[in-house]
């Protein structure tokens, strides 16, 4: 957005084209969240720029499911959901979960699962090939499914669009109850019941819960009908809590802002994968190399990514098999297939990444808008991460188009979408729903998903680049970085870093502290691994940091570092604990910098 204030450190075009800025932040209300609270001044800004005011500081301090978990039963359609999978767990019915091969999904689909075999039930999960039948819910998966027996379907993290496949099972007589968190329509889709937050006649006060959330809190009520039913007289109920591993890992990795309820799902789970009682989430840990305490960054960048590969170069039901299974022996082996698809999936990625970018550059005159890039022979389970590293590049909305010839000579293309702050990309791709220009699609706020006829590509590409100029015509986006302050080299320590990390969990919403590391030399850079760029920076003090760019060395911040020894730099960044040899220290994970004698 535009900004009127003065560029922080007088940083107005950084090495990668961005204007920095200070967070905004109340001094008065900072202090007095400090001084009445016993914490550093430093924690009370960040609060306060953070939205936190006095009423729900403590609350955010320590978040806790008892105080933040909504009654079931708020929320459209739950009762009759609760019912309805109650009465299939007590009279015995074949039931199956049709998941998404995402880990939002996957722990979804993970959670419903655990559930019913601890109650004695068993639960069929079917998680589409992402290739060969795409995103949601399909009439001949779920026709199969009839034909095999199941009575009941439920769906997670996907359903809310699938009009023609859950006509066809109503058609069927196919019972299906959806969970979803995606946005809806006006109209929905013929089902048992629709539980979705953002359900168009919720008031959403939980718009921002992930499917993951939605169904920990379904499993709660079906637990709650189970027991008035008298279902568990004579035997144990479920310790529910003990699967919120499962929802953290999902709510961090769905990108959902860890605020209010989620706050507590994130901080609440953590604590349970720390005590590492899920033998695929042991198993996924160990071959990830992750030996300290699990935080949301660890959840997100490390676990989350390996548990993705399944479903974007594996088989796609690898991560709820993974997740749901209590053998540690094939906990392990799928951990390490799951790692084995990932170093493939990394592979995979890079090369698409630099085809897209080539077409990017070579369509340098087209609306800046909307990065809109398409490919032929593009993996489909990489497209997404190929948006958002094109979002992260350009600092816009960005759409990645797979195309594929098919048998009859029609071109599909299967696209993925990330979006900015400030563009709804998901409103943008339901209408063009709406208008006829898709086969299928949808999504929410940050990112969406879609098919298209190869035909109605550039019309497509047209209407959603209006779609997205109208919503920037009344605030124009201008690249930026907040920065919750500066700090000397000296001043990153260990003990500082040990202080934010009581404001944790962090992720959107929330987000992790950024300092800009002021007037440092890099007084050494080099490359290691495949593209980051690592530093050591001195202070005028003479104090050292460890610093490191990730996939920095084919850009202007990678080449700034690499190029600019002995030359002072402002650096901008998230401040981390580094361990090594039995030593503990601080690093610095780059965003940003500027050379400090022309800021």
């Amino acid at each position: 957005m535009t900004d009127t204030a003065a560029a922080f450190l007088n940083v107005a075009h950084s090495l990668s084209g961005k204007r920095w800025q200070a967070r905004p932040c109340d001094e008065r209300l900072a202090l007095a969240l400090a001084q009445t609270r016993g914490l550093p001044e430093i924690v009370g800004r960040i609060l306060t720029a953070r939205g936190v005011t006095e009423e729900v500081c403590d609350g955010f301090l320590n978040p806790t499911l008892k105080a933040l978990l909504p009654d079931p039963s708020r929320f459209r359609d739950m009762d009759p959901a609760a019912e309805r999978i109650a009465h299939a767990i007590r009279t015995g019915e074949p039931v199956a979960v049709f998941g998404d091969y995402d880990v939002d999904g996957a722990t979804s689909a993970a959670l419903l699962r655990r559930f019913f075999r601890s109650v004695g039930a068993e639960l069929r999960v079917y998680v589409p090939d992402r290739i060969k039948e795409g995103y949601g819910p399909n009439a001949p998966a779920l026709l199969r499914l009839k034909a095999e027996g199941i009575r009941l379907a439920v769906t997670v993290d996907c359903g809310i669009s699938a009009f023609a496949a859950l006509e066809a099972a109503a058609g069927a007589g196919l019972d299906v109850v959806v969970l979803d968190h995606h946005a809806a329509e006006p109209r929905l889709p013929p089902a048992v019941a629709l539980v979705n937050p953002n359900r168009l006649d919720e008031d959403g006060a939980y718009r921002t819960l992930c499917a993951a959330g939605v169904t920990f809190i379904t499993i709660v009520a079906v637990n709650r009908a189970l027991r008035q039913s008298g279902f568990y007289q004579g035997r144990d109920e479920p310790k529910l809590m003990d699967w919120l591993d499962l929802v953290a890992l999902g709510t961090v990795c769905d990108v959902v802002p860890l605020t209010g309820l989620n706050r507590a799902l994130v901080a609440q789970g953590l604590k349970v994968m720390a005590r590492r009682g899920n033998p695929g989430l042991a198993a996924l840990a160990d071959v990830a190399g992750v030996k300290e305490k699990p935080d949301a960054y660890q959840a997100g960048f490390v676990l989350g990514p390996r548990v993705n590969a399944g479903g974007r170069v594996g088989a796609s039901d690898l991560g709820a098999r993974l997740l749901s299974t209590d053998d540690p022996i094939e906990a392990m082996e799928l951990a390490q297939k799951l790692e084995a698809h990932n170093a493939e999936r990394r592979a995979v990625e890079q090369a698409v990444l630099e085809d897209a970018l080539e077409r990017v550059a070579a369509e340098s005159g087209r609306a800046a808008e909307l990065v809109f890039v398409a490919g032929e022979g593009w993996h489909p389970g990489v497209i997404g991460i190929v948006a958002a590293r094109l979002k992260e590049r350009y600092s816009r909305p960005a759409c990645v188009v797979a195309l594929e010839e098919q048998a009859d000579g029609t071109v599909i293309g299967k696209a993925s979408g990330r979006s900015v702050r400030g563009v709804d990309l998901g409103a943008a791709v339901i209408a063009a729903r709406q208008e006829g220009l898709l086969i299928g699609g949808g999504g929410h706020r940050m990112a969406a998903g879609f098919t298209v006829a190869g035909e109605r590509l550039e019309a497509l590409r047209d209407f959603l680049t209006t779609r997205v100029a109208e919503q920037l015509a009344a605030a124009p986006l201008v690249p930026t970085l907040e920065l919750d302050g500066a700090l000397s080299v000296g001043g990153a320590t260990p003990a500082l870093v040990g202080t934010l990390n009581t404001l944790g969990p962090y992720g959107t919403g929330n987000a992790e502290p950024r300092f800009a590391i002021a007037d440092a030399r890099v007084v050494r850079a080099d490359v290691v691994g495949a593209n980051h760029v690592r530093c050591i920076l001195q202070g005028n003090d003479g104090a050292r940091l460890k610093a490191i760019a990730f996939r920095a060395l084919d850009n202007e911040l990678g080449q700034g570092l690499l190029n600019g020894r002995g030359t002072p730099f402002h650096i901008a960044g998230i401040l981390r604990i580094d361990r090594w040899n039995g030593s503990e220290g601080v690093q610095l994970l780059i965003d940003d910098a500027a050379p400090a004698r022309s800021a």
